[in-house]
């Protein structure tokens, strides 16, 4: 059976050494999260996770949500229990506004903590994700009644909350949706349509959900531009808080999924439901977007999240499974054969799983830092470079993380030869969860088409060019260094692709825009990269600082020992991504349709 163990000393090492996160002490809620108190939460959501919600993930599996004729939908075994602790423990309002029963800490330590809960059980973790982003829209978006009314309950965990977008003419296109809203005489509306897709949409964990709605009023303009946003509960909700009838809202059915079955994915039937508008009319997806980049950014820690748990448990059976000698001679020679650990493809795998990992949670890390100045700052210019910063960010980490999280759970199921393929080892069920976070919240070639074709000319270029800036700062700055050289030179040099690529998508594609189409996804993995690099960096700059102060931790020798493998043998990939791009689109797009 596979295990999880939460990664609190490469946390630590991120918050308190690479990021000093404590400087941002001046931000609301940070100087509430000192390291001791940190790391007192961390190890707390570690015991949960572990010893909670990990034996439920194979339960989940296996068992999946079902649906009753009634409509009711009970979820695995355990999970209603493990939600109620998970509301109690205080884990969905750690970082929601303390005037709603939030604690106000930062956004950064909610996202380190959903990593774990999403390595321990992804398809359980979804119930609070999603609650977790409905709660954001209101915040952002809701009337002051509303949030009163729903967010309380929300953190408290007991409610949840979905994000209702795709029907079954449209995912991506929403301006295709055709969900209708008629308003009533009160103020409210009637909601009929039918969505697909919707995680947690219907389920036994909770009272009540709450759901958020994409619909088009009566008489809206056609397109993106008439789609207004709405609260729907499943259950109507009293002027006093109290539970009133049940409203129009069932689930027609689950879906039967490749993976995450302990999360029930419905398709929503809406017959006259009532809901009421969030936001101004016609302007829903500005609702939605809170939801949906609180989502990307989820999905891509649902990325690492995997990446990570398969690296664990590839780890434990590579230093277990005995097969073959040593190339260089017997390393276990009281053994019938040594372990697999010794042979130099088993080690390449694995570091590359792991210097993924490593350099993804940097990136994490360091975004959902980004995101707590953006939403908490008092200083106009430090907010918009961190919007800027996020902007650009979110469809490199969901795109990035999730292509190469799914990649990773593939080659940690290598590692297992024929066990992996078998259930009971739990690989195979890595690999299938993992595979859904390259799909949704936006598929990741359309991830590819908004960096490239949406957030690298946003503001004449301003987030990138400031990225490079900064890259280039931090290489000009620690150049003197010898021990950094083996680290800087490569990443000065993945620099200059990315910036190459750049420069070349500027000059080709506005005249041909089928050039930026044809390297996006190209792009997206190089930018990953250079991202990567520049974390590696600043990780290995750490790890130095504390060597050359004494500290004498095996931990940092890894670090500057993966590092080195990072520059060595995955960032010079940038070169090949580059000379994809600059072909250009022309054999891509030749062949007719009929051709293919």
């Amino acid at each position: 059976m596979p295990s999880y163990k939460a990664p609190l000393e490469d946390l630590s090492f991120l918050f308190n050494d690479v990021f000093q996160i404590d400087r941002y002490n001046n931000l609301p809620g940070f100087s509430d999260a000192p390291a001791d108190v940190r790391e007192a939460i961390l190890a707390e959501a570690a015991k949960f996770t572990e010893k909670v919600l990990q034996p439920l993930n194979r339960i989940g599996d296996l068992e999946g949500c079902t649906r009753h004729d009634d409509g009711r939908v009970t979820t695995p075994k355990g999970f209603k229990a493990a939600y109620k602790q998970l509301g109690e423990g205080g884990w969905l309002g750690l970082s929601m506004p303390a005037e709603y029963g939030g604690q106000g800490l930062p956004t950064t330590l909610t996202q380190t903590l959903n990593e774990f809960q999403m390595s321990a059980n992804m398809a359980f973790s979804m119930y609070g994700g999603l609650t977790q982003g409905a709660m954001a829209a209101l915040l952002v978006h809701g009337q002051p009644e509303q949030k009163k009314m729903f967010v309380p309950r929300m953190l408290a965990g007991d409610w949840t909350g979905t994000m209702n977008l795709t029907e079954p003419q449209c995912g991506t296109d929403l301006g295709l949706l055709r969900t209708k809203a008629v308003k009533q005489a009160d103020g409210s509306y009637k909601i009929t349509g039918t969505k697909i897709f919707i995680s947690g949409g219907e389920h036994d964990l909770t009272e009540n959900i709450i759901h958020l709605v994409l619909a088009r009023i009566e008489g809206a303009p056609a397109g993106i531009k008439g789609v207004s946003l709405f609260v729907v509960p499943k259950v109507l909700v009293n002027a006093d808080g109290s539970l009133g009838a049940p409203n129009g809202v069932t689930c027609g059915s689950i879906e039967h999924k490749m993976g995450i079955h302990g999360n029930s994915t419905c398709v929503m039937n809406y017959d006259g439901a009532t809901g009421w508008l969030i936001g101004e009319e016609n302007k829903g997806m500005q609702g939605m977007f809170v939801m949906m980049n609180e989502a990307r950014l989820g999905v891509a820690v649902q990325g690492l999240a995997q990446s990570e748990v398969a690296y664990q448990n590839a780890v434990a059976y590579a230093k277990d499974r005995l097969q073959g000698r040593s190339l260089s001679g017997p390393k276990a020679p009281d053994k019938p054969a040594d372990p697999i650990i010794v042979h130099p493809d088993v080690r390449r795998t694995l570091l590359t799983i792991r210097a993924f990992n490593e350099a993804a949670r940097a990136m994490v890390v360091w975004t959902s830092l980004k995101s707590d100045v953006a939403h908490r700052s008092s200083d106009a210019k430090d907010r918009q470079e961190a919007d800027d910063h996020m902007g650009l960010m979110t469809p490199i980490l969901k795109g990035v993380l999730t292509d190469v999280g799914f990649s990773n759970a593939v080659l940690a199921q290598q590692m297992f030869g024929g066990h992996g393929y078998i259930a009971e080892w739990g690989m195979e069920q890595f690999v299938r969860d993992a595979r859904i976070a390259m799909i949704y919240e936006g598929a990741n070639g359309i991830q590819a088409l908004d960096l490239v074709g949406r957030k690298l000319p946003s503001n004449g270029g301003r987030a990138a060019m400031s990225f490079f800036a900064e890259v280039a700062a931090f290489a000009k700055d620690h150049a003197a260094d010898e021990a950094m050289k083996p680290y800087l030179a490569p990443l000065s040099t993945a620099l200059g692709h990315l910036q190459q690529a750049t420069m070349w998508l500027m000059q080709n594609a506005p005249a041909k825009p089928d050039n930026a189409g044809a390297g996006a996804t190209d792009y997206m993995q190089l930018f990953g990269l250079v991202t990567f690099g520049y974390m590696w960096a600043r990780m290995v700059k750490a790890a130095q600082d504390k060597i050359a102060g004494g500290d004498t931790a095996p931990y940092l020798s890894s670090k500057l020992v993966t590092g080195r493998f990072f520059m060595e043998r995955m960032l010079p990939e940038t070169s090949l991504h580059l000379a994809r791009i600059q072909t250009g689109s022309e054999t891509t797009m030749e062949l007719p349709a009929e051709a293919f």
